[in-house]
């Protein structure tokens, strides 16, 4: 893009661009209003006309240099977040809301194309260096040490002997074994209620003198009750549970 010309127009700052020649004030409308790309105006070229233009005291207004620096610090900022690079995370709106989020991220983003010449300059100067392919003259092949020299059969032995070698067995008995199963406390509580149609839960777990017997009883009752060979009473919290046989 060449260098930017400005020139006054009725009392008013106005620039020419490749892309538009005019007031400020019209160019700004419409790179608000999202009729022209941001990226396409060197806005600090703009600046540094503006401040020569300035310069004349008949020209300069307080109005005008106040209007015209919020409008570049939202176009700059505009231009900060169309140059950054897009994701799918909503960032961009975050950016948008935080100007120091904004300048943030473009420092972190200087950062990496900082790290990406030094990486590319890296990969270009070792693009030079090789790997040896080839190994020693034939001539020189006996030279090599035999890595079996000090081996002998007793070390083979040793090592197969603990490869081969059974597993050490491991420790269960810290392990509570399972001493009854959901199966066959189903057929212990059909047992029981051929005898006894009507039952309270209370008595159906009367011979279990552990809690797991218990636990394993009552998953039996619920099995029975999903099957609809019982039926259960509904019982109040805490409260006992009727149990009635309907085979």
């Amino acid at each position: 893009m060449t260098d930017d010309t400005v020139s006054a127009q009725t009392g008013q700052f106005a620039v020419e661009l490749p892309v538009f020649s005019g007031p400020f004030k019209v160019l700004a409308d419409l790179l608000l209003g999202q009729k022209m790309d941001v990226c396409d105006v060197p806005i600090a070229s703009v600046t540094e006309r503006f401040l020569e233009y300035t310069k004349d005291a008949d020209r300069w207004t307080l109005d005008e240099a106040t209007w015209f620096l919020a409008v570049c610090a939202v176009l700059l900022e505009i231009k900060v977040g169309r140059l950054m690079p897009k994701s799918d995370t909503g960032l961009e709106d975050d950016l948008a809301a935080s100007p120091d989020l904004a300048y943030a991220r473009s420092i972190e983003l200087a950062a990496f194309r900082r790290a990406v010449v030094d990486i590319s300059n890296r990969m270009e100067e070792n693009a030079r260096y090789f790997t040896r392919d080839v190994g020693p003259a034939k001539e020189f092949a006996d030279l090599y040490p035999d890595i079996l020299e000090k081996v002998e059969a007793k070390d083979l032995a040793t090592i197969a002997a603990a490869l081969l070698r059974a597993p050490a067995l491991i420790d269960l008995s810290h392990v509570t074994p399972i001493r009854m199963t959901v199966a066959e406390a189903m057929i212990a509580v059909e047992e029981r209620m051929m005898d006894t149609p009507n039952a309270r839960f209370r008595e159906l777990v009367a011979d279990c003198h552990e809690r797991i017997f218990v636990v394993v009883r009552f998953l039996a009752l619920l099995e029975l009750f999903r099957d609809g060979k019982v039926e259960l009473s509904p019982a109040e919290t805490f409260g006992e549970i009727d149990v009635v046989w309907r085979g």
